[in-house]
C-alpha cells in the first residue's frame, strides 16, 4: 500500500512541476546526483521508515495505542530540533510538549490493547519521524538546494523512498502478494478495481497530505508539524469513537481538554514570538516599504521621472 502510494505522489508531483514550468516558462530545480545522495537520500530514508513502520504496526495494535505511543514523536523532534539547533531552548516548550505528551495519554487510558511488536515499531517509527522531520526542515530551509517548493520536494523524495522500502516489501509481502487472488492471480474483475480504486484515493489523500506538511515544515518548523499534527490524531481517535464505537470516558475527555490547552499554548507563544521578531530578509521584496524609503532619501531632490526611469535598475540591485 506505501509503495503505491508513493508512485502515485511521484506521478502527481511530475505532472505537477510539469504544468507549473508551462505555466511559468521558468525550469523547476533538479538537483545533482552528488546532492541528491548526500543531502536527500538521509530524509527519504527515514521518511520511508517512518511511513512504512507506522503502517505495519496498524496490524497488530489498535488506534488509540498507535495515537498515545506515536505522540512521543513530538520529544523526538524537539530533541533533534535542539541538537541541530532548528529551535532555540525555551522553558515554555517543555510545557507544551508536557501537556500535550499527558493529554494524550489520558485521552487514551484504559482504551488500549497492548501488543509488544506493534508497540516496538510504532516507538521506533516515532524515532525515526524526530530524525526525518528535522532533516526535512534542513533540506527544505537550504536556500542553495532551491526544495523550498513542496512539489519539488516531494518530487526529489519519492524515487528513494520507494527503494528504501522495496527490500523491506519482497521479504515479507512479495511471495504472498505475486499468489493473492485480489490481484496477480485475480480471476474476478470486481475485487480487482476494489483494489486499485480504494489504493488510488488513498495515494490521492497520502499527496494531498505531504504537500501541506511539506508546506508547514517549510514556512514553519518541524515542531510546530507535530503539534499541528496531534489535532489530527485527536480527531482520528473522535471519529473512531463516533463511528467504530470505541467508549470515552471521563479521563479520555478530560485528556482531550489538557491536548487541545497544550496545542493552543503553542499557537499563542508562536504569533507573540513573530510579531516581536523584525521583518527578515526573506520576507522582504523589491517594493516594501522597509526598502523604498532609503531609495527616496537617497534621491533626495531628484525627479519623479528620473527615480522612475532608474526604478528598474535599483529592483536589479536589491534582488
Amino acid at each position: 500500500m506505501t509503495l503505491v502510494h508513493l508512485t502515485i505522489n511521484f506521478c502527481l508531483s511530475a505532472l505537477t512541476r510539469r504544468a507549473m514550468q508551462c505555466w511559468t516558462g521558468k525550469p523547476r530545480v533538479i538537483l545533482s546526483w552528488t546532492d541528491y545522495l548526500h543531502k536527500v537520500a538521509p530524509t527519504a530514508l527515514a521518511t520511508a521508515l517512518d511511513i512504512g513502520l507506522s503502517n505495519w504496526s496498524f496490524l497488530f495494535i489498535t488506534i488509540s495505542l498507535y495515537t498515545m505511543t506515536k505522540s512521543s514523536a513530538v520529544l523526538f523532534i524537539l530533541f533533534f530540533s535542539l541538537v541541530f539547533k532548528l529551535e532555540e531552548p525555551n522553558p515554555f516548550l517543555v510545557v507544551v510538549v508536557l501537556l500535550i505528551s499527558s493529554g494524550l495519554f489520558m485521552f487514551t487510558f484504559e482504551s488500549t490493547q497492548f501488543n509488544l511488536q506493534g508497540f516496538s515499531m510504532v516507538l521506533l517509527a516515532s524515532f525515526i519521524g524526530g530524525i526525518r522531520w528535522t532533516l526535512t526542515q534542513v533540506l527544505m530551509q537550504k536556500a542553495e538546494l532551491g526544495l523550498q517548493n513542496p512539489i519539488d520536494t516531494m518530487y526529489h523524495l519519492q524515487p528513494l523512498m520507494f527503494v528504501g522500502l522495496f527490500p523491506l516489501f519482497l521479504y515479507n509481502e512479495g511471495l504472498s502478494l505475486s499468489t493473492s487472488e485480489k490481484l496477480f492471480r485475480v480471476t474476478e474483475l470486481s475485487p480487482l478495481l476494489y483494489s486499485l480504486i480504494t489504493l488510488s484515493i488513498g495515494g490521492i489523500l497520502a499527496f494531498g497530505l505531504g504537500f501541506s506538511e511539506f508546506l508547514l515544515v517549510c514556512r514553519t518548523s518541524s515542531l510546530t508539524l507535530s503539534i499541528s499534527g496531534i489535532f489530527k490524531e485527536v480527531c482520528t481517535l473522535l471519529l473512531a469513537a463516533a463511528l467504530m464505537g470505541d467508549r470515552m470516558n471521563m479521563i479520555n475527555w478530560l485528556g482531550f481538554a489538557v491536548c487541545l490547552c497544550g496545542i493552543s499554548l503553542h499557537v499563542g507563544l508562536k504569533t507573540y514570538y513573530s510579531k516581536n521578531k523584525g521583518p527578515s530578509l526573506r520576507q522582504l521584496n523589491s517594493k516594501s516599504p522597509e526598502l523604498e524609503l532609503p531609495l527616496l532619501r537617497d534621491n533626495g531632490d531628484d525627479s519623479a521621472a528620473e527615480f522612475n526611469d532608474e526604478d528598474e535598475e535599483q529592483e536589479i540591485t536589491l534582488h
